[in-house]
């Protein structure tokens, strides 16, 4: 018996291989399965037909977790959680993922009681997705469920590796303080400094290595998470760095370079699906007889995606969150499609065809424009052009959650102790830029920012410094991890201006420079 499942072509977010995981040999593991790789999809062949196969989709979680579920919910199976070793995949039982259900009661009551307080009982998925990552007490943003980093984190980011990511960001800001003739002060904006490691590593170079600039810089943090931003405070102390909300900066006040690493990523999308043809919103809503009382309660029968989770979450949340399907909740979802130039009524799209639309980067970036005077904005993420990000065959979107260095597509579970994100749209950043008096200067992997900067200079001096040779390689494998395109070496970097004169717009970044 064969199944095909489809594993996601690009790893987002890092996550390390989870500890404390009984080997594959002990019980109860089972191998149950082996995979080929062919192409973008895997083949799943059965060697021992199991009742829990009875589904044709399996979310791959890294090289080592993931979701089995059915793709259409019409199956009655409970999640179960896999680990993938030596082409085998073992299915462990769900007696042994209960740390996967680790909603946070009070904030599912929290968004029950929102969904109740509505006209239509529902809330676009972007309404679920900002009250879990950004509910001002009880938010994964908010609260000290947040983790980053390797040990007890539920993710890593660039910073995390070593402080040469910094450090050559460091020597791009320079020269964009160059081509802009030196200004004082030169404002660099940083939007989601996370635990301000990034932050510290520009600072020290710029004192070390480019006094002058560094007494000219003006270092300015956007930070929406109250834990965080105390994080960022006690880490840079010792510098002079401000704190404020991005409306807080007057209109036209900066000239310098607004940046972000891994931010868009995590503002709420919309979700939609396409029913006989047409375009339709995915909403979350709740059981009608949960009617947000806290009141246990199975989950009806439907054909929502994640209608077959809804017992497991009720036992540690004692609520169940439904998708249902309805008329889109603002005509700027089809408006995006159409900036895009994405017709969804071409027939190469099936039906079920699912994915997200990011309205609040829109938003974001025209905030951020009105507030540039002259300058760059620099955006480093995970994401796609237009083209790959609605491609037919990715028609189950790019949402992923993060949960102690394991990843997977379902948001639902440990609401509130996990991140939840969606892949980057860079079109749609280059266009809105566009209407916002942005210009492209220039898009590349980061990868390759990273080595046009001086990075394979770094990896090449490896050879001659005298170190312990377990630092050596530690070294070289954070370096390398930075510039590995199935990785953070796959990231996207996209560099737009404004306010420029034709001198300053026809000298290239160095970041963008592509090696001949």
């Amino acid at each position: 018996m064969r199944y095909n499942i489809i594993l996601p072509s690009v790893r987002a977010r890092h996550c390390r291989a989870p500890t404390g995981v009984p080997h594959v040999n002990e019980k109860p593991y089972k191998p149950c399965c082996r995979i080929t790789l062919v192409g973008d999809r895997t083949e799943l062949q059965t060697s021992q037909v199991l009742s829990v196969n009875k589904c044709q989709r399996l979310c791959h979680s890294g090289r080592y977790y993931g979701v089995c579920r059915p793709l259409r919910g019409n199956y009655e199976l409970s999640i179960l959680f896999c680990i993938i070793h030596n082409s085998f995949i073992f299915f462990i039982p769900q007696s042994k993922t209960s740390n996967f259900m680790d909603s946070n009661p009070a904030l599912c009551a929290a968004i029950a009681n929102h969904i109740t307080t509505t006209p239509q009982q529902r809330i676009t998925f972007a309404q679920f997705m900002d009250l879990v990552l950004y509910h001002a007490e009880h938010g994964y943003y908010s609260s000290d469920a947040l983790k980053i980093g390797f040990k007890g984190g539920d993710f890593f980011t660039s910073p995390n590796l070593c402080a040469d990511f910094g450090e050559l960001l460091a020597e791009q800001f320079f020269q964009m303080w160059e081509i802009l003739g030196k200004p004082i002060p030169f404002s660099l904006v940083e939007m989601g400094a996370g635990q301000g490691l990034l932050a510290l590593h520009i600072l020290k170079y710029h004192q070390v290595r480019y006094p002058d600039f560094f007494t000219a810089l003006e270092y300015i943090i956007v930070e929406k998470s109250p834990t965080l931003r105390q994080e960022q405070q006690q880490r840079l102390q010792d510098f002079p760095v401000r704190w404020c909300n991005l409306e807080e900066i007057p209109s036209n006040a900066i000239a310098g370079c607004f940046f972000s690493n891994e931010l868009v990523d995590a503002f709420p999308v919309h979700q939609f699906i396409l029913e006989t043809g047409e375009l339709r919103e995915i909403y979350v809503t709740i059981p009608q007889n949960q009617e947000g009382k806290g009141e246990s309660s199975s989950p009806p029968r439907t054909s929502c995606r994640y209608a077959n989770i809804g017992e497991g979450l009720g036992e540690r949340s004692n609520f169940a969150f439904l998708e249902v399907t309805g008329e889109p909740s603002t005509p700027q979802l089809a408006e995006y499609l159409d900036l895009l130039g994405i017709d969804l009524t071409q027939s190469v799209y099936p039906d079920g065809y699912r994915s997200e639309i990011n309205l609040a980067a829109g938003d974001w970036l025209s905030i951020v424009a009105d507030r540039l005077q002259r300058g760059y904005v620099l955006t480093i993420d995970y994401g796609y052009p237009a083209s790959r990000y609605y491609n037919p065959r990715r028609s189950q979107g790019t949402l992923q959650c993060y949960y102690h260095h394991r990843f997977h597509d379902n948001p639902y579970i440990n609401i509130g102790r996990q991140d939840i994100t969606a892949h980057v749209d860079f079109t749609a950043l280059e266009r809105w830029g566009q209407k916002c008096n942005l210009k492209n200067v220039g898009f590349i992997q980061q990868g390759l920012f990273l080595m046009a900067l001086g990075l394979g200079d770094r990896i090449a001096a490896l050879s001659y410094q005298k170190q312990p040779l377990s630092q050596l390689l530690q070294r070289r494998d954070a370096l390398q991890q930075l510039i590995d395109p199935t990785g953070l070496g796959g990231f996207g970097v996209l560099v737009q201006s404004k306010g420029l004169d034709k001198t300053e717009t026809f000298q290239l970044l160095k970041g963008l420079t592509l090696p001949e």
